[in-house]
């Protein structure tokens, strides 16, 4: 009997310093989310106004739908108190685009809105329904197929010495072999400053412009303009499983940039102010580093089906159910003809919850994808507003 207590002891032992070592390559031990990042509302008071037009919203619908009849049927989620389904959201899905295509008044909307479905509000970063909400965008860079010297900053794909580790249903390590042991992926400035992949093969394609490659890494998605003028699409494809941090935010932190050029476009320019060496000391900060691949068409997001200008979201999936219709309040900015911000006026609209991204977690932070070209870049780069977010669920 000692022996045998021994030996369960010795095993126990084995296997929890197993899993503490494996986890902590690259993350802490994910910590389960609360259970009310959701609560029910009342929806018959709420004015489901939508200020983008019924067409983009059906094709945000459709993109759902067909993640739920692919790799999404066997999603479950958690809304409010209740664990549900992907055939449950697929019917909130029809359910919506029934009444969308059904060419209601405002008022006859809102009521069977109210009629039909649960409503769910976010409870926020500190639960009282406040959210966080920023813009992503498609950006256009110079490119080429060969290295030139005007070209020469490499998208590299995913290499083959990458190893993911699935540690929950929302979280992966990501790691490489070593000396016969795992060790931590290389960090961007093992990669941008000290070329540990260069010229091993795994480089995509090349451009012409560091800090629009930085911009490329965090968007996730874009389009390179080859010098024939042929557009390629490239898509985020894995990361090196290390943090993001923000780097405008070390700065500004640390003073050694001023608030008013902490903007995404004034970051930008003062960025394109420094030299190479500079540059990658400062983008080193963040160690999040992310790979590609080249898709056609649309930038897909995180479901693996296309996401949908003004109408796909980004949030953290350990709280919000993917693929979901939501409901969403904020302010948008408005611009001159010259690009200048003239006002903020306050919108609402219907999204669906397709993506994800490595700087948004925790249940009061959403990321509005905000489309393709230059007026997506401006919209995208000034938004930073608080607001309010909604979950619908078929009765």
């Amino acid at each position: 009997m000692k022996f045998l207590r021994f030996l369960l002891y010795a095993v126990l032992t084995a296997v929890l310093c197993f899993s503490a070592c494996t986890r902590r390559v690259v993350y802490e031990v994910p910590v389960s989310p609360p259970p009310a990042a959701l609560t029910e509302v009342d929806a018959r008071q709420m004015d489901f106004e939508d200020d983008q037009d019924p067409a983009s919203l059906l094709l945000a619908i459709d993109r759902s739908l067909m993640y739920f009849d692919g790799p999404g049927r066997g999603q479950v989620f958690e809304m409010g108190d209740k664990r549900i389904g992907a055939r449950q959201i697929k019917e909130t899905l029809i359910a919506l685009r029934n009444i969308f295509s059904s060419g209601l008044s405002s008022e006859e909307r809102n009521r069977r809105i109210a009629d039909e479905f649960f409503i769910y509000r976010a409870v926020g970063q500190t639960g009282d329904g406040d959210v966080l909400f920023t813009g992503y965008y498609e950006p256009v860079l110079e490119g080429s197929e060969v290295p030139t010297d005007e070209h020469r900053y490499p998208l590299y794909r995913v290499p083959p010495d990458l190893v993911v580790h699935r540690i929950s249903a929302h979280e992966t390590g990501i790691t490489r072999m070593e000396n016969g042991r795992s060790v931590p992926y290389y960090s961007r400035r093992d990669i941008d400053v000290d070329g540990v992949l260069r010229g091993k093969g795994f480089e995509l394609i090349w451009v012409s412009d560091p800090v629009e490659l930085f911009s490329l890494h965090i968007q996730g998605s874009g389009k390179i303009r080859l010098e024939d003028g042929k557009m390629l699409s490239v898509s985020y494809a894995q990361n090196n499983g290390l943090p993001f941090r923000s780097v405008t935010r070390n700065m500004l932190d640390n003073n050694q940039i001023a608030r008013s050029d902490s903007g995404y476009r004034s970051f930008k320019v003062f960025l394109k102010t420094k030299s190479e060496s500079e540059l990658f000391d400062i983008l080193s900060y963040n160690e999040r580093y992310i790979f590609f691949r080249f898709v056609d068409g649309e930038p897909l997001g995180s479901l693996g089906v296309p996401v949908t200008p003004d109408r796909s979201i980004a949030t953290d999936p350990a709280y919000f159910p993917q693929g979901a219709p939501a409901f969403i309040r904020m302010r948008k900015p408005v611009f001159d003809a010259a690009g200048n911000i003239t006002s903020r006026i306050g919108f609402s609209r219907f999204v669906l919850n397709q993506d994800r991204g490595s700087a948004i977690k925790g249940p009061g932070r959403v990321d509005l994808f905000c489309g393709f070209g230059d007026q997506a870049q401006a919209t995208a780069g000034t938004i930073k507003e608080h607001g309010e977010m909604y979950f619908l669920l078929k009765r």
